[in-house]
């Protein structure tokens, strides 16, 4: 799971970004300042930090060089001001990306995946191998929870939707049930109900860009469930 340090002194801020991350696979601990900042690094390691620029104490600027110049982590910087210099600034004290409130979230999560992948090279280690299944030339980093369009676009999945996709790929051109993917796809602080398990496989389609009145993938078995018709590799 990918794990993300926000700094941030908003907590609207904080707790509406904490949610919306989880709920694309990643684990994020929030923090208010600086020292909180340090604290947090201190005890364990983070794939990326989100680093307000106007943070009460030591600014975001500064912060950032200081952390530049001990760790490579990738850093975005976040912040409500747009003028150019800021993000020029930024950018020269060692952020990879730079973002102004107000956004769409959705654009965030995109921005981070931009940046893991540009810091990565766009190479993926041998642990990440070992953990990507491809199908039908798309690819899903289970380390990552990243889905891969063959175009090499990254397509966001929400838990859920994470979930409901590893159970396919795990039971390729098997008829599943609904009872047993509405089980298999419900996580700890969700409830899902009997017929949202067909608005999860619906919305799954649509990442997936598989026609609904005629899918390729997800073919819908009368009376009996679904059935991912996929070659695994």
């Amino acid at each position: 799971m990918l794990s993300v340090l926000l700094v941030d002194d908003d907590i609207q801020i904080r707790q509406l970004l904490g949610d919306y991350l989880s709920d694309f696979g990643m684990e994020v601990v929030a923090v208010s300042d600086g020292k909180l900042m340090a604290a947090a690094l201190a005890k364990r390691t983070f794939d990326l930090v989100i680093l307000d620029l106007m943070l009460p104490g030591e600014d975001g600027l500064t912060l950032c060089r200081s952390l530049r110049a001990k760790s490579d982590i990738p850093i975005l910087m976040l912040t409500a001001r747009g003028e150019s210099m800021d993000r020029v600034v930024g950018l020269e004290v060692g952020a990879d990306d730079y973002i102004v409130k107000p956004f769409e979230p959705r654009e965030l999560v995109a921005r981070i995946q931009t940046i893991l992948r540009r810091v990565k090279g766009g190479r993926e280690s041998p642990k990440e191998q070992e953990n990507v299944i491809s199908f039908n030339g798309w690819r899903l980093n289970c380390i990552l929870r990243q889905l891969i369009s063959p175009e090499e676009l990254v397509i966001p999945l929400s838990n859920a939707e994470f979930r409901l996709l590893k159970v396919f790929i795990e039971h390729p051109c098997r008829v599943l049930s609904r009872d047993f993917l509405l089980d298999q796809a419900r996580g700890r602080n969700m409830d899902l109900f009997d017929r949202s398990i067909d608005l999860l496989v619906s919305r799954l389609r649509q990442k997936l860009g598989d026609d609904s009145s005629t899918p390729g993938l997800i073919k819908t078995v009368r009376g009996e469930g679904y059935l991912f018709d996929a070659k695994i590799m």
